[in-house]
């Protein structure tokens, strides 16, 4: 038949008001069984809880509720072993699991749809899914967290050049600089958890969009779900998937953080800093160029930054104009949400097992700390030490800066005599804090970047961790 012909057949479900069936091209059309079969663990799930609370308020007998759980048990275990055959008439993961039931089971398998819709049955399922989900999330972030640590307590005497602009600045540890990326992460887990509160709330017993008027307990279904509560209100139940939102808008900070780090490992393999080298496995040659070593894996975590900010516009989009309650919309709001959690869960793995071998080439990034006159600053707070105001002490250095720039050396290569000409206040132990080494000690305080704060920091961390 073709899809302009018309389908006779009805869904057995929901096809007594209607007098024709289902156009076969719109049965495809607005069909989410494709990609919301993912869903059937947590939905079958639901309808156990469900089934359970029916029993208690005397709306199933024991025989039926028995029958029911059986049933479930059974679709369950031919789904995992693939001897599902998933059909689009019947739409959804939710129909497919209730028609297999009823064929399975009986008459008792319709009853299990007694106080509920598919609107509080989507939303339930989606929730539960998306609370394992995050769960699953945390534990790469986690690791990440841990492989991060690991690296920069073994590089936190490591002298790096810091940036601003891109351009040198003043001098840091290595350690520190990766301790940053773990602020970032700190940020990133703690929305995540912020984020499960408001996903972990029960919609299941708000039905179509009123309620329902038989003797329900959504205390109880939301405990054996392991909610925190029941929602309160079955109109919003129903419609409200702010809790998607809210978590495609951490998953794009998350994959922000990622690709800010990306950049970095980006630019440090490169010939031009020669920072860092990244293991083999996570990188790839050139089919034409054999010196070639890509860093493939910074690079697509990178890219699929955008696929991520795209679905969360995507969702804020779909949400923007639908009026209460549920409309077919929200059918739209699974692909972006299952597509966020996937590309967030494989970026965080990829850096999870990478971070922990990367290989820093000290003395690259030693030498690029000697360039640009990143102890200027140093030089000033020495200046401002003896007395002198910093505005006056930065034009003084400006001026020291400017006359190693046309001799082509650093202020640490300059002599006594030289520094002296621009200030008579200095001294010899001037020379303590041109150093590199004096210049990244020095900042010894609270999230400072000296060797012994970043050591402080990562104990701290491995214990709030």
């Amino acid at each position: 038949m073709s899809a302009g012909d018309g389908d006779k057949s009805s869904n057995q479900q929901w096809g007594g008001r209607f007098s024709e069936g289902v156009d076969a091209f719109v049965a495809r059309f607005t069909a989410s069984i494709d990609f919301d079969r993912r869903l059937y663990r947590h939905d079958i799930q639901g309808s156990m809880a469900h089934a359970n609370m029916l029993h208690q308020a005397g709306l199933l007998t024991e025989v039926e509720l028995k029958a029911i759980i059986s049933g479930l048990e059974g679709i369950l275990e031919d789904i995992e072993q693939d001897r599902i055959d998933w059909s689009i008439e019947l739409e959804d993961i939710h129909m497919n699991i209730e028609a297999r039931l009823t064929d399975r089971i009986g008459d008792a398998g319709k009853k299990l749809h007694t106080g509920r819709s598919r609107n509080d049955q989507v939303a339930t399922d989606i929730r539960l899914w998306l609370r394992d989900e995050i769960d699953n999330i945390s534990v790469e972030l986690k690791r990440l967290q841990a492989g991060l640590l690991d690296v920069a307590e073994r590089e936190a005497d490591t002298i790096m050049p810091g940036f601003t602009h891109l351009q040198t600045a003043q001098p840091v540890t290595f350690g520190h600089h990766l301790m940053a990326w773990y602020e970032m992460l700190v940020r990133d887990f703690e929305r995540l958890q912020d984020c499960r509160k408001r996903v972990n709330v029960s919609p299941l017993g708000a039905a179509a969009l009123a309620g329902t008027t038989y003797p329900i307990n959504r205390e109880m279904t939301a405990s054996a779900l392991g909610f925190d509560r029941p929602t309160n209100n079955s109109l919003d139940s129903v419609s409200d998937r702010d809790f998607a939102i809210e978590f495609c808008a951490a998953g794009a900070l998350i994959m922000t953080h990622l690709s800010r780090m990306s950049e970095e490992l980006v630019l440090w393999t490169s010939a031009q800093f020669n920072f860092i080298e990244l293991p083999d496995r996570f990188c790839t040659g050139s089919s034409i160029m054999p010196q070639k070593k890509n860093p493939d894996v910074p690079e697509l975590v990178r890219g699929k930054t955008g696929r991520v900010n795209g679905h969360l516009v995507s969702l804020l989009t779909l949400m923007k104009s639908q009026p209460l309650a549920y409309n077919k919309d929200n059918q739209e709001d699974k692909e972006p949400l299952f597509d966020t959690v996937d590309t967030l869960r494989d970026c965080l793995r990829a850096f999870a097992d990478m971070v922990p071998h990367i290989q820093a080439k000290k003395e690259s990034m030693l030498e690029a700390a000697r360039r640009g006159f990143s102890t200027a600053t140093d030089l000033a707070d020495y200046l401002v030490r003896q007395g002198m105001p910093f505005r006056n002490a930065h034009e003084v250095v400006g001026k020291a800066v400017a006359f190693g720039l046309q001799e082509s050396r650093d202020l640490s290569e300059m002599t006594l005599d030289e520094l002296k000409a621009f200030s008579d206040t200095i001294e010899q132990d001037v020379f303590d804090v041109l150093t590199l080494e004096g210049s990244v000690s020095a900042r010894n305080h609270l999230g400072g970047t000296a060797p012994e704060q970043v050591r402080k920091a990562v104990k701290n961390a491995r214990e709030a961790l």
